[in-house]
């Protein structure tokens, strides 16, 4: 449902996140207790983590591609 929900409106998501949670759907089917909360806690860090520290690694590396001349 999440691919068919995004894709509908043409969000973009990553294949990675969508059978992550599918795993975590089917856990929580059989009990709520299957999944361990520490790793549904550090997927979850992850992805709320993967976009800012990305766009800090872009700025790094544009203002260091600008410091070395390699931009116009």
């Amino acid at each position: 449902t999440l691919l068919l929900f995004t894709g509908k409106f043409g969000m973009p998501i990553s294949t990675t996140h969508a059978i992550a949670t599918a795993i975590m759907g089917v856990g929580c089917t059989k009990r709520l207790n299957a999944l361990k909360g520490t790793l549904v806690e550090q997927i979850v860090w992850a992805w709320v983590l993967t976009i800012p520290a990305t766009g800090l690694l872009a700025y790094v590396l544009v203002r260091g591609a600008q410091a070395a001349g390699w931009t116009n």
